[in-house]
């Protein structure tokens, strides 16, 4: 070898060790088209959570004894300017490449509704979106200060993200509306008992709206499912896929304007 390769040599080794190397924060983030069910990610984040949710990731009420978002008392206040502005804090827990994850769920919802997310200042009622033991959050405006948990490892992804902004919005699961059991059958043999209470119906605010597949509030088929079996099939006489989306769908988007007479 020639003292000119050598030193050629020498110099692409110096060139790729100067390059930086990405760290944890850099890499820890998954691709958005990775998630197959968001409600699969959603139940295994809060499968050890010492919180107690209801329907998977809803916290119980804290000034109402229905789980039920049909008065005004839940929802956000609309301003004279016909918009309805929802302050937010966000914990320093979030790195650079997570904010946005977070922020661009806030603006897609912006983008289709009257609803408008900014950074609080005063507001004494707002949402709190911390780094928690899961994802999870509460069903409509509760008063004060109310959390919403995007667990760093699992969580911070742009459809989780929405999905339960719109829980905050005071939107429920899909599957159990009070009309379900005409579009999904529940396999209870599937689901372990403990498990049941969460494919419980309630006395939903429909809004006169049809059942949604596609809602990107809809769990997946396999949802607390025991044995790896289905514990939700649909009853649609065209086959269709459930607990597939991230993002809002056509029907998501209606609901938010129908509830906030946008």
């Amino acid at each position: 070898m020639t003292l000119y390769s050598v030193s050629v040599l020498l110099l692409l080794l110096a060139a790729s060790q100067a390059q930086p190397v990405p760290g944890p924060e850099e890499n820890q983030l998954p691709k958005e088209d990775e998630i197959v069910d968001i409600s699969e990610k959603i139940l295994a984040s809060n499968n050890n959570s010492a919180t107690f949710l209801m329907e998977g990731d809803l916290l119980p009420p804290k000034n109402r004894n229905a789980i039920k978002c049909a008065y005004e008392s839940c929802r956000w206040p609309k301003g004279s300017d016909g918009q309805v502005t929802i302050a937010y804090t966000i914990s320093n827990d979030f790195g650079y490449n997570e904010v946005p994850v977070i922020t661009s769920a806030m603006r897609d919802i912006e983008s289709k509704t009257c609803i408008r997310f900014v950074p609080r200042s005063y507001e004494s009622d707002y949402i709190s979106i911390e780094n928690q033991n899961g994802c999870f959050s509460s069903l409509g405006r509760q008063g004060g200060r109310q959390t919403l948990s995007l667990q760093r490892y699992g969580c911070v992804y742009k459809g989780i993200a929405m999905h339960e902004l719109n829980h905050a919005l005071g939107f429920q699961h899909e599957q159990t509306r009070s009309d379900r059991d005409q579009y999904v059958q529940i396999n209870w043999n599937n689901i372990e008992q403990s498990q049941a209470h969460n494919f419980y119906m309630y006395d939903t605010n429909n809004l006169n709206t049809p059942y949604d597949y596609s809602s990107i509030m809809h769990y997946g088929k396999t949802a607390f499912s025991i044995n790896g079996q289905d514990t939700i099939t649909p009853l649609s006489r065209t086959p269709v896929q459930i607990g597939q989306r991230n993002d809002l769908s056509s029907w998501d988007v209606k609901r938010i304007n129908m509830l906030y007479k946008c």
